[in-house]
């Protein structure tokens, strides 16, 4: 739905120019009136016509720009929410096919996963807010997991490693749910 939108604002979009948009003074339905501005007047005083661009299309900009971060909200949420539901059901398997120390260690290492999605989330969150890059304290998260993994003789690695990348299917299938 947002992707037809974004199409059709391309498709009435005049020519990369300096402009500003301003209310026409016709009737709404008319369109808005994009006004050509230039500080210097080309010479023998011509000026460059005004586009119109249909009313259908000036909803999608100011839709776009408030349900962006509203949009992306829920899709933090569905993301760590698909993680959860993927993981939940890798440790069932794992504790029906393996032993419970194997669905325990996947258990361990699929919380580890949604704790980096959450991170990762966290720091994306911060970009617009003076940060210019994504933090690195996530990457702590693997980690901490593979040290764990090599302290404590209850922890098998490899099944917690596993865990913690179940998230990547998770992605997957929200992308696929998505389109």
């Amino acid at each position: 739905m947002l992707r037809d939108r974004f199409r059709a604002l391309i498709r009435a979009s005049v020519p990369l120019q300096a402009i500003s948009v301003s209310p026409s003074e016709e009737a709404p339905s008319q369109g808005v009136k994009l006004g050509l501005e230039s500080r210097d007047e080309p010479p023998g005083g011509a000026s460059l016509p005004a586009a119109t661009i249909p009313a259908a299309a000036t909803p999608i900009v100011s839709a776009v720009g408030s349900n962006g971060m509203e949009d992306y909200a829920r899709l933090k949420q569905r993301l760590i929410l698909a993680t959860l539901i993927v993981s939940a059901a890798a440790v069932a398997v794992t504790a029906l096919v393996f032993d419970l120390p194997t669905a325990g260690s996947v258990l361990v290492g699929a919380l580890a996963g949604v704790l980096y999605l959450w991170l990762l989330a966290r720091s994306v969150n911060k970009l617009g807010n003076g940060s210019k890059k994504v933090s690195k304290i996530q990457l702590l998260v693997p980690a901490v997991l593979v040290l764990a993994g090599s302290r404590f003789p209850q922890l098998e690695l490899l099944p917690a490693i596993l865990g913690f990348l179940l998230y990547k299917p998770a992605l997957i299938l929200q992308a696929l749910f998505d389109s």
